[in-house]
């Protein structure tokens, strides 16, 4: 067993152990705290699919992330007032569906996105996907229908088979094993033989032609999935918050999920869990002493940035194998 493989079991069972010991203490909050860097950690494995393993340098990630949000505030929401959708399909509020259909729309989203915006490269690709979500966000704005700029409140969270989802514990650990099984499946990617042209074209796409293999398509399967991961963890989100809004798609929450895998690792397989279990973390100690704890958060990523470009597992691990 490898030092990084040990440091990635010891933060999963610290990210379990946490809410189980604060739900047996009657503390609901930290369990609900706990959930929130279970999301966010899925959101950023997501944007680390596209950026640690292909060096796609998204801006625009929010856009999915707000997809997933609405497709589950929406559904939820017709639902509730027993209302159909167009041509009279009915909404649900059944997490399995919802989930289903907020990874697909993401993904069909994330296509024409990732064809357009992968014909640029370096800052280009960084604007046209920032442009992209932005657009998406303004289009959000303006849809009245679903709360414009308030958003849209989800009323009674979304139903689980067999879990009572209303209770934080059990929802944490519908989150915690959806997180573990998309771990998972970045592990079979990394290791499998797309994993590894998707890596020879983050590299030196010219040579990964030169042998037979196109990088624009690898770019952009790695692309739509990535974006449909993140898409899955917006639907989640939405139902730990029971609200959506356009600051899901805001360019703020981009950032957020590339700060997230800058602070854990880049590539690394548990670097979006442990970015987010210390942005969650600085958020709520620091959050609590000052209303400016993103400076300390700035002096934290600049010293990670200037000393430590692995992340925390970097610092920790040393180099990872696909370095």
């Amino acid at each position: 067993m490898t030092r990084e493989t040990t440091i990635n079991l010891l933060l999963a069972l610290l990210l379990l152990a946490m809410p189980l010991a604060a739900a047996g203490l009657g503390e609901p909050f930290y369990v609900t705290l706990a959930t929130r860097v279970v999301v966010l950690a899925l959101a950023a494995t997501g944007l680390n699919l596209a950026l640690g393993l292909g060096g796609l340098i998204s801006f625009g990630h929010a856009a999915f992330f707000g997809l997933g949000g609405y497709v589950a505030g929406i559904l939820a929401t017709h639902a509730f007032n027993a209302e159909p959708l167009v041509a009279g399909i009915p909404g649900t509020t059944s997490m399995p569906i919802i989930w289903l259909t907020a990874v697909v729309i993401a993904g069909l989203i994330a296509l024409p996105i990732g064809i357009i915006s992968l014909r640029t490269t370096g800052i280009y690709f960084i604007m046209i996907t920032l442009a992209f979500a932005q657009m998406i966000y303004y289009f959000a704005i303006s849809w009245p229908a679903y709360g414009g700029e308030d958003g849209l409140s989800i009323y009674v969270r979304n139903a689980f088979p067999g879990i009572n989802t209303t209770q934080p514990l059990p929802y944490f650990l519908v989150c915690f094993a959806v997180l573990m099984v998309t771990l998972l499946l970045f592990r079979l990617v990394e290791g499998s033989r797309f994993g590894s042209a998707l890596q020879a074209a983050r590299q030196n796409g010219t040579r990964l032609a030169a042998v037979g293999i196109a990088p624009f398509n690898i770019r952009l399967v790695a692309f739509v999935l990535s974006a449909m991961i993140t898409g899955f963890a917006g639907a989640l989100y939405a139902d730990l918050n029971r609200f959506v809004g356009p600051s899901m798609f805001s360019w703020h929450m981009s950032g957020e999920l590339i700060v997230l895998i800058i602070l854990g690792g880049k590539g690394r397989l548990f670097g979006p869990v442990a970015g987010a279990m210390i942005f969650v973390c600085l958020e709520y100690v620091l959050g609590g002493i000052t209303e400016r704890w993103q400076f300390f958060l700035g002096l934290i990523l600049l010293g990670i940035v200037l000393f430590a470009r692995g992340g925390l597992l970097g610092l920790l691990s040393g180099k990872p194998r696909h370095a």
